[in-house]
């Protein structure tokens, strides 16, 4: 971007942004140049000629450490059963039959209580619904679902993802020509959308303990860990990308295979990533295979670290959470997925006490909200323990910041500092739901009761992505979002 300067704003004319030791500094001037921050200076009165005036708080853009692109197809759909969703007749209604609908309200509201029937009972049958959208997905109709879901993120003032990613093949298991064309595809789509995209290749080789993949998992499964190896190795970063590894989970990856995914990711010094414990029953067939929890054999197999990053671990004992605070793992809560599945409450002040840092993610985006995964912690936390003040914002803001991006392998990004990418979110402090606190709430007031609706700008490595809460390269999302969606649901 040259040495353009950027200056972010506040309510009203004094720029704000947070300080680095907490608080908020005004009349924030940062220069930009080459994509990093050049320098940063407080107090300056008015904006020097050329500056962008970013008129709210600023903040370090924000890190979505956990995402499943293909999931945005099931926002709304899994909250019904498949066979009341197929069997009802208000799923194209018209905006002129919604209008009509108003002169009979209370047979609207009826209506809308018998709606689709309930969603599906527990996380395992909502993962029947989630496998029938991966079924239909190819490496085009992916390409257009993830760049408006990440495109979305970007409106969310998210500069960086951590994709999830292991819809690897064609439905069956048949390998595309180019073995790595759902990757590629991920990939072009966050260069698409403006974000960074950290792409963790996922291993994911069985259905179970000892059980092979069934018919919908094996375009999931390269069929051992040498070969998915083989495979992830030839995929190539450009320069808005990382690639790291995952382990699905321990029931995905057998035992004796671990060690190859966990090596390959220390020889590349790139992150690794694993589901962890979020269900009970995984935790019993854990043990009932191995008589050790997942977390025991994570760390048997030496897959825990500072570079692995725990998804969920909900349900762990004291021996699990000391294994992994003592490694240094890092953990990545999805609070709004966690709570739409049912999975529980994981134990996050614990850990992060015994030495995890905490990140935060969207996973199954049943909202893409950053800040509302941040205040769901800490409120989930509340409700848990009949006790408030677990963390400050400015704690919460660093998990969905500073810490999300490392988790990613983004050590440079998540701070406003000489030397850092100049990858900057700025929310309004003037909207409905942030009007009325002073400038030196800022990040309480962000943290606990903005959302990503309060998003004016995003800019990543100096380039303005979202300006005045419009996407710069994808116009119209919501009906990129409409269309893509449209286009795997059929």
């Amino acid at each position: 971007m040259g040495s353009a300067p950027v200056s972010p704003g506040s309510a009203g004319a004094a720029p704000a942004g947070p300080a680095p030791g907490g608080g908020v500094l005004a009349g924030v001037l940062i220069e930009v140049r080459d994509g990093r921050v050049a320098a940063v200076r407080p107090d300056v009165a008015t904006p020097p000629p050329g500056a962008v005036v970013l008129r709210g708080l600023t903040v370090p853009g924000l890190a979505n450490a956990h995402s499943h692109a293909f999931h945005r197809a099931l926002r709304g759909a899994a909250q019904v059963s498949p066979a009341a969703q197929a069997a009802s007749p208000s799923a194209n209604t018209s905006s002129s039959s919604a209008s009509s609908s108003t002169t009979s309200s209370g047979a609207g509201l009826a209506s809308a209580r018998r709606g689709g029937g309930r969603a599906p009972d527990s996380f395992w049958t909502w993962r029947e619904v989630m496998y029938g959208v991966a079924e239909r997905l190819t490496p085009d109709s992916y390409h257009a679902l993830a760049r408006a879901t990440y495109a979305e993120m970007a409106l969310a003032g998210i500069t960086s993802v951590g994709e999830f990613h292991y819809l690897h093949h064609a439905p069956g298991g048949a390998r595309y020509q180019d073995p790595n064309a759902m990757g590629e595809a991920l990939l072009a789509a966050a260069a698409d959308a403006g974000i960074r995209i950290t792409l963790l290749d996922t291993a994911y080789l069985s259905a179970g303990f000892g059980d092979p993949p069934t018919r919908p998992q094996l375009r999931f499964s390269d069929g051992t860990a040498d070969a998915w190896a083989e495979r992830a190795s030839a995929l190539g970063a450009p320069e808005h990308a990382r690639l790291g590894a995952a382990i699905h989970s321990v029931r995905a990856v057998p035992a004796d295979q671990l060690a190859t995914v966990a090596g390959w990711a220390a020889g590349r010094n790139a992150p690794l990533h694993v589901h962890l414990s979020e269900q009970t029953a995984e935790n019993d067939a854990c043990r009932a295979a191995h008589g050790r929890t997942p977390t025991e054999l994570l760390a048997e197999h030496g897959a825990l670290g500072p570079r692995t990053v725990a998804v969920h671990a909900t349900h762990l004992t004291s021996a699990d959470i000391a294994l992994l605070g003592g490694a240094h793992t890092g953990v990545c809560m999805c609070p709004t997925t966690e709570r739409d599945l049912a999975d529980g409450i994981g134990p996050a002040v614990a850990l992060q006490e015994a030495g995890s840092p905490l990140s935060l993610g969207s996973d199954s985006h049943a909202v893409i909200d950053l800040l509302e995964e941040a205040r769901a912690m800490e409120l989930d936390e509340r409700l848990r323990t009949r006790a408030r003040g677990h963390w400050t914002a400015a704690e919460l803001l660093h998990a969905a910041t500073a810490a999300g991006h490392a988790a990613l392998g983004w050590q440079d990004a998540g701070r406003i500092a000489p030397g850092a990418l100049a990858d900057l979110t700025t929310l309004a402090l003037d909207s409905v739901r942030t009007a009325g606190p002073p400038p030196s709430l800022g990040v309480e007031t962000a943290v606990f009761a903005a959302s990503s609706a309060d998003v004016r700008h995003t800019i990543v490595g100096g380039r303005h992505i979202v300006r005045d809460g419009a996407h710069a390269l994808l116009p119209d999302v919501p009906t990129a979002l409409a269309q893509s969606i449209a286009a795997v649901l059929g």
